[in-house]
C-alpha cells in the first residue's frame, strides 16, 4: 500500500470511529493544562486527574504556585511518577511565567520551551490543545502506533515521527489525529499485546499485514 493511501485510509477510518477525540486530562485554562501535561509524563491521565483535583484548588494560578515551595507542591503530587523533579519543574515554571510572561501561558513554541519542565512534546500539546494551533505532539503512544500502522517509516526519534506525520496529515486535522493515535494506543493498540483481532484499523495497518504473512 502506498503511503498516501495509508494516510487517507487512516483519516477516513478515525474520522468516523473517533470524530470527537480529545485530551482526557481535566483542566479549565492553559495554566491548568500545562500543569497537567507536565505531571502526565510517564504517568496515566487517570492518576493526574486525581492529583490535580486538590492541586488546582490550592494553586489556581501561576501567581499562587510561584509563591509556594517545592516541598508543598510535592505533598500534592507525591503519588505520581518522579514527584521530586516534577515539583521542581512546576515551581520553576510558575515563577518563570510570573517573571517573563505576567503569569500568562505563552502560545508560541519558542517561549513555551523556555519554561522549566517543558520540552517539545509538551509545547506541542499546549499549542494544539490550549491554543488550537496545528501541531503534532509525539508521546510514546503516538510514536508506537504511527510506526505500527505504517504512517512513520524508520523514525528513530519523536521528532522524526512528528515531521513525517506533519508532512502527510492536513494541518486542520493534526490536533485531532494526535488524539486518534493516543487513544488508539491507550485502548486498542497496546504496547505489549495489541488487540489486532478486534481492531477496525486492520485494513490499512502494516503491522497487521505482516502478521498475516
Amino acid at each position: 500500500m502506498k503511503k498516501e493511501e495509508r494516510f487517507q485510509r487512516f483519516i477516513d477510518y478515525f474520522s468516523v470511529a473517533l470524530p470527537q477525540a480529545e485530551t482526557e486530562l481535566h483542566y479549565d485554562n492553559p495554566f491548568q493544562l500545562l500543569v497537567a501535561v507536565i505531571l502526565s509524563a510517564q504517568c496515566t491521565d487517570k492518576r493526574v486527574n486525581k492529583i490535580t483535583t486538590s492541586l488546582f484548588q490550592r494553586f489556581p494560578t501561576a501567581e499562587v504556585m510561584a509563591k509556594s515551595s517545592v516541598e508543598e507542591i510535592f505533598s500534592f503530587i507525591k503519588s505520581c511518577s518522579y514527584p521530586n523533579n516534577k515539583a521542581k519543574h512546576l515551581l520553576g515554571m510558575s515563577q518563570k511565567l510570573m517573571q517573563d510572561f505576567n503569569g500568562v501561558v505563552p502560545s508560541d513554541m519558542e517561549s513555551l520551551m523556555t519554561l522549566p519542565g517543558v520540552g517539545r512534546k509538551t509545547a506541542n500539546v499546549m499549542e494544539t490543545v490550549a491554543f488550537d494551533i496545528p501541531a503534532m505532539p509525539v508521546d510514546t503512544h503516538v510514536f508506537r502506533v504511527s510506526a505500527r500502522i505504517g504512517l512513520s517509516e524508520n523514525a528513530k526519534t519523536p521528532l522524526q515521527t512528528e515531521q513525517q506525520l506533519v508532512a502527510n496529515i492536513p494541518q486542520k486535522l493534526l490536533g485531532l489525529a494526535h488524539h486518534w493515535l493516543i487513544l488508539h494506543g491507550r485502548y486498542k493498540c497496546l504496547a505489549r499485546k495489541p488487540q489486532c483481532e478486534t481492531c477496525g484499523a486492520q485494513e490499512f495497518c502494516r503491522y497487521f499485514e505482516e502478521k498475516q504473512k
